[in-house]
């Protein structure tokens, strides 16, 4: 019998009421919440340290809130991980909002991805070939738990499984593995799954949310995005669809989009459940904002599981102005030359971007049609806050020491965590899950 598996959310600042229409009228067996990236657990960890009790999503209670009676009312299975930094308090919050609401809940909290204490940190980071403990103060350490952490959970009945760092795919395909009884050994089952859940982990993103471009690429209705869910049978085929009514488009553009997304070789995409050779996948549109996925192959699991390291990278200061009228362009520029003479040898790296004509690509291309107004951006990286600060400081000092008719100045100064990577043997990693219950009166 197949079971049918809700998109709720695609990342921590995610819309809150496509998860609700989902829980209300999907007929779904499970929801899951995708809210974790790599950023966004590093920074968790820092609040954390500063509280105990913190280190879930932001959202969590939120989110629950808004959840909880629907899920309770309707069955459904609810897999998150915005348990982020710490799992156990995040089931602890949620056993707090039922008690209040009234609702009769099982959580089951995951840990096991934290591995600051037993990482390696001389061991090289992939992307710079340097030592981890080069990088900077390192203040988390999260590897990417896969299916088989999700798995003990699930049989404890529990009503709802709040995880840390575990790899997105792999909060779709545990339930797949546990009502179907796949196995790890059967490889194409698990890169079918795995292709399930990468095409839903993204929440609207399927639904074309990223992929509407106006007059190139349309789709209708997006300020009411229906996020995906998708019907799967036991032989890792899936019918993906999503509720009448709502916005966007499910169609083989969209899917195939967001199939590539975050890919970097679609014969052999890594997860730590299964090497998915995405190549062999096939997708048929059978109706409107209907489309079936067959077929997959996959390789056996890695031997050795990611790890995520956040360290200190010191504060970043900025500042913007902006110039507007005939000459603009020049004007924009001008500032930008000055605060670069007057700052270039206190800093390593400065960032001088003109928001309009050149801040993403880098690139001007001169178009004949010059700006009619442009906002300068300058930033650069210290070690400390207080150097920093000097950034916004002489930005805005072009009031009146720079180009005529700057406005609109503002300064920031922000602490920066940067992200490397590196692998950790699988057998090193203790997985626990933690059940609490809630039994209304």
């Amino acid at each position: 019998m197949n079971i049918r598996i809700g998109s709720g959310a695609g990342f921590s600042g995610d819309r809150l009421e496509p998860a609700l229409h989902l829980a209300e009228k999907g007929n779904l067996d499970y929801l899951v919440l995708e809210c974790l990236a790599e950023r966004t657990i590093a920074l968790a960890q820092k609040r954390k340290k500063q509280d105990p009790t913190l280190g879930y999503d932001p959202l969590l209670e939120k989110r629950m809130r808004l959840l909880l009676p629907a899920i309770s009312r309707n069955n459904v299975r609810l897999i998150t991980n915005m348990g982020a930094a710490n799992p156990i308090s995040g089931a602890e919050k949620v056993m707090d909002i039922a008690k209040e609401l009234g609702i009769s809940v099982k959580v089951a909290a995951v840990t096991g991805d934290d591995v600051l204490n037993v990482l390696d940190t001389t061991v090289s980071a992939m992307e710079t070939g340097r030592p981890l403990n080069e990088s900077g103060p390192i203040v988390s350490a999260n590897t990417y738990l896969g299916a088989d952490a999700i798995l003990p959970a699930l049989q404890t009945d529990a009503d709802i499984i709040i995880t840390g760092r575990v790899a997105d795919p792999s909060l779709f395909l545990a339930p797949m593995m546990y009502h179907f009884g796949w196995s790890f050994e059967d490889v194409d089952l698990l890169a079918r799954g795995t292709v399930i859940g990468h095409l839903l982990e993204c929440g609207g993103q399927l639904s074309g949310g990223y992929f509407a471009d106006p007059g190139k690429k349309e789709v209708a209705d997006l300020a009411n995005l229906g996020f995906p869910f998708a019907d799967v049978q036991a032989d890792g085929s899936a019918i993906f669809s999503k509720l009448t009514g709502t916005g966007g488009a499910i169609n083989l553009m969209t899917a195939k989009e967001q199939l590539l997304y975050e890919v970097v070789n679609p014969h052999q995409y890594v997860t730590p459940d299964i090497i998915a050779d995405f190549t062999s996948v096939k997708l048929r549109e059978i109706a409107p904002d209907t489309l079936e996925i067959t077929d997959g192959k996959g390789m056996k699991r890695p031997e050795s599981l990611k790890v995520s390291v956040g360290y200190e990278a010191g504060f970043l200061g900025e500042g913007e102005i902006s110039y507007a009228g005939t000459n603009a362009v020049a004007r924009a520029e001008l500032a930008g030359q000055i605060v670069r003479e007057r700052l270039q040898d206190q800093f390593e790296e400065m960032r001088i971007d003109y928001i309009g004509v050149s801040s993403t690509h880098r690139v001007s291309y001169h178009r004949q049609d010059e700006p009619y107004e442009v906002r300068l951006r300058v930033a650069a990286k210290a070690k400390r806050a207080e150097e920093a600060t000097r950034i916004g400081e002489e930005v805005e000092a072009l009031y009146t020491n720079g180009p005529a008719g700057g406005g609109g100045a503002r300064k920031y100064v922000s602490e920066v965590l940067g992200i490397v990577s590196s692998f950790i043997p699988r057998d090193e990693i203790e997985m626990k899950i933690t059940v609490k219950e809630h039994k209304a009166e």
